[in-house]
């Protein structure tokens, strides 16, 4: 099927097309057009040209935008799911869960907005000041452009889109170009819709050019990414002075106690550490086990694993489809032959059909092997033996990433410590560190990036605060 832009709320075609193949069969399955940088401009300049209109338009309307598309979401559930398996081969259970956390985003973003507001000041409070009447509003920042990745793409690009809409901004989203057919279909829910606000959102393909033309036009107020590091530092250097959120994903690592349950721990971590083929940015990639119960727990996170289903993303049991491409599935496995020449044992054989590579369980790994150093993508988890939390926590933070951590523990005051003394954006106790829900601030330290998503969050980020004072 073919993608097309929208220019506002025009669709548009171009004379070429980039085509996009099934990371499981290899067919293709959807094209898109081939954007250049002038596109990009003329999608800006239609957003900027927008701007006003969007921020007259009332908010009961904007609301009923979101909750219309939700119900859009809803009646073509399977569709949209299956859209998202045939672009970026995700196991169609787990495709269904991904629309189903869209629909909440987006409800979540319109409900959210409803209930912020401004505050009154007391302008009195100092002496220096006197008694007038102030308070301070939140206003759209204008132009937001959003960038996406293709691990989630449908339910990252709901927790830019709905926020930045809902609170009177124009948007220019730039998808990930493994999946621009989901892109299009989201997209063309909002522009379609009966409440929509007219040419407040346009949708535009491409890899640098194109992103680098919306990151360094003067127009955009509020640059929203997700994606890889260089990437992230690349917009930070040259968006120039705009409101950047950053989103550039992790290292993710938890700490196995003495006193945590075993057997929930092996299941829940073999969950986190292999969902989606481990290409999550909040995958888990490091498991730190006291020594007194390392094989015990090696043993349980091995039997997990074995249960976990590879195969056809199209069969409603399967737990694991393909991996995005076939230089992912490639550094996969070298990186694990890389880790077995360093000394690491694997606890399952490592077993790779081209982009389908089956989960890796990794014992006696060390601090120095590269697996461990760097962010894998892919399904791949390192188990590393330590005496105690006070010899996990500083290895735990010793990775230039900081987006989520976790402990399994029931040691009330090691839960304590965990919460204060590990360097991330989010702690989980007893689950895994990929746990998230939409609703909470979601964001990392360090080279995990800047700023929060959760459409609280991202409303936040994405208005500006008007400060008025009637003496």
């Amino acid at each position: 099927m073919q993608a097309k832009i929208f220019f506002g709320s025009q669709e548009a075609t171009t004379d070429t097309n980039s085509e996009r193949v099934s990371p499981y069969s290899g067919d293709v399955i959807s094209t898109a057009p081939i954007c250049s940088a002038d596109d990009a401009k003329k999608a800006l300049q239609i957003a900027q040209d927008t701007t006003l209109a969007a921020k007259a338009s009332t908010l009961a309307q904007r609301c009923s935008w979101l909750l219309d598309v939700a119900q859009k979401l809803r009646d073509n559930r399977e569709d949209m799911a299956k859209t998202l398996t045939d672009e970026v081969g995700k196991p169609i259970a787990f495709a269904r869960v991904e629309v189903d956390r869209c629909i909440e985003t987006v409800t979540l973003a319109a409900e959210t907005m409803r209930t912020m507001h401004g505050e009154t000041i007391n302008t009195d409070a100092m002496p220096s000041g006197k008694k007038t009447t102030a308070f301070f509003t939140r206003e759209p920042a204008g132009v937001v452009v959003a960038i996406t990745p293709f691990n989630f793409p449908l339910n990252l690009v709901a927790h830019k889109l709905a926020p930045a809409l809902v609170a009177g901004n124009t948007v220019v989203l730039k998808p990930t170009p493994e999946a621009p057919l989901t892109a299009y279909k989201f997209a063309k829910m909002f522009i379609e819709s009966e409440f929509a606000v007219p040419n407040a959102l346009s949708l535009v393909y491409g890899d640098a050019e194109v992103g680098s033309a919306l990151i360094t036009s003067d127009i955009p107020r509020v640059i929203s990414f997700t994606g890889s590091v260089p990437v992230g530092n690349i917009i930070t250097k040259s968006a120039g002075i705009k409101k950047v959120s950053l989103e550039l994903g992790g290292n993710a690592a938890t700490y196995i106690s003495v006193s945590a349950d075993l057997n929930l721990a092996a299941s829940r971590c073999a969950l986190g550490a292999f969902v989606n083929s481990g290409q999550v940015c909040i995958s888990l990639q490091r498991i730190y086990v006291h020594a007194d119960i390392y094989d015990a727990f090696a043993m349980k996170m091995a039997e997990e694993t074995k249960k976990l289903v590879v195969g056809s993303p199209y069969e409603d049991d399967t737990f694991m489809g393909p991996l995005i491409d076939d230089e992912a599935a490639k550094r996969a496995m070298s990186w694990v032959e890389s880790a077995i020449e360093e000394g690491a044992v694997p606890l399952l054989p490592p077993h790779r059909e081209g982009r389908m590579f089956h989960p890796c369980v990794m014992a006696n790994v060390t601090d120095d092997m590269t697996i461990v150093c760097e962010e894998v993508f892919a399904p791949i988890v390192s188990l590393v033996k330590v005496e105690n939390f006070d010899d996990a926590m500083p290895r735990m933070n010793n990775s230039p990433y900081g987006l989520q951590f976790s402990v399994f523990t029931n040691d009330l005051r090691l839960m304590k410590r965990a919460m204060s003394e590990l360097e991330a954006g989010g702690i989980i106790i007893n689950d895994m560190p990929t746990l998230r829900f939409d609703i909470q601030p979601y964001g990392g330290v360090k080279l995990s990036g800047v700023g929060r998503e959760g459409p609280k969050f991202a409303i936040e980020e994405m208005t500006e605060i008007k400060s008025v004072v009637i003496c």
